[in-house]
């Protein structure tokens, strides 16, 4: 069994601690001499050498993947789909791998849709038939300016004694958070902060921000949602904020092994039955397409999605959700038009 060399100092260390917890004579000194021992081991060398640098290539070409005919991820040498734990015992920089492949991904998923799908990506009020939502790119990050806090020896009214020691101990707290900070992330150079956009700063958000300002003002007689995951959490929390407009507005939708709940997100009465009547939940799940799956919550039907892959339900479930569609359509359409009465099927004097 391969261990560490991170864990075979820090092991002896935590025993230590234990020992000085129990109390004795000597717990100041041996707490002492703990510190010193601790600021003397350089972990951000220490770790380096465990831990690759988190230096990753920026094209698919560079990881060694690309897609095939089919579209799937695969190795370029060995013909093997995606494996997560490249290195093993090192999640976290596996983890950073798999983030920095994930870019590269979605930036060649903007390409397909606009080269091969014909979509425009834009910031303005679109005006198409088709929207296609960005739930997930909520912030940016960007390098924390540095602050520089104000020195306990620029307070010259203090006597010199007195901020000698105010140095010391500012010395000592900076030496202790930066020890922590090496040991927590040893290879980040620089301090990153996330701006968040506005109106848009979680996939609720965002779905709010995009009824408000696109869907709400389209033209558009028959709105349809399709709600993959999380974006069926953020559909409900839509409705909850906007109810009177969804249901005057929306025809139906279709949720793909959505992660709503109706009782966590406190939807009402009214918008569980309006689920029910609108909405269909195509699961994962072994069973053939369109099978009934049993449901513990009481909002809308589910159905197999032909696939018990999480990721594929809506690919595997569109031929079944377009139908649904077109026959959710059909009925607000039949609905729509004004009932015969009597004088109308009676012939009239001027008829004659």
């Amino acid at each position: 069994m391969s261990i560490s060399l991170s864990s075979l100092i820090l092991l002896p260390i935590w025993i230590d601690m234990a020992h000085i917890h129990q109390g004795g004579p000597d717990e100041k000194e041996k707490t002492t001499a703990l510190k010193d021992l601790l600021s003397r081991i350089d972990l951000d060398e220490l770790m380096k050498k465990d831990e690759p640098p988190l230096d990753f290539p920026d094209t698919l070409e560079g990881f060694e993947y690309a897609f095939n005919e089919k579209g799937q991820l695969r190795h370029i040498k060995t013909g093997e789909p995606f494996v997560f734990n490249y290195r093993e015992d090192l999640h976290r920089w596996n983890q950073k791998r798999y983030e920095a492949l994930g870019e590269i991904i979605t930036k060649y998923v903007y390409e397909l849709l606009e080269k091969d799908c014909n979509l425009k990506k834009i910031t303005i009020p679109e005006g198409y038939g088709v929207i296609v939502l960005n739930p997930n790119e909520n912030y940016i990050e960007v390098e924390k300016p540095k602050i520089r806090v104000q020195s306990t020896s620029d307070c010259a009214d203090e006597p010199a004694e007195k901020r000698e020691r105010k140095d010391k101990v500012s010395k000592e707290t900076k030496k202790r958070r930066d020890f922590y900070e090496k040991y927590r992330n040893p290879q980040r150079e620089k301090e990153m902060m996330q701006l968040y956009i506005r109106e848009n700063g979680s996939p609720e958000e965002h779905a709010v921000y995009v009824w408000d300002h696109f869907i709400a003002q389209s033209a558009a007689e028959n709105v349809f949602f399709v709600a993959h995951s999380y974006g069926g959490l953020a559909f409900v929390e839509l409705m909850i904020q906007r109810e009177a407009d969804v249901k005057s507005k929306v025809t139906a939708v279709a949720l793909t092994d959505s992660v709503h709940n109706v009782w966590h997100q406190e939807a009402g009465k009214t918008i569980r039955e309006w689920m029910r009547e609108n909405c269909c939940n195509w699961v994962s799940s072994s069973e053939p397409l369109d099978t009934s799956v049993e449901s513990m919550l009481p909002d809308c039907p589910r159905v197999s999605a032909g696939t018990d892959r999480h990721e594929l339900t809506s690919w595997k479930s569109f031929p079944s959700i377009f139908k649904f569609f077109a026959e959710a359509a059909e009925a607000r359409s039949s609905a729509a038009k004004p009932a015969a009465t009597r004088r109308s099927q009676r012939t009239q004097p001027e008829e004659l």
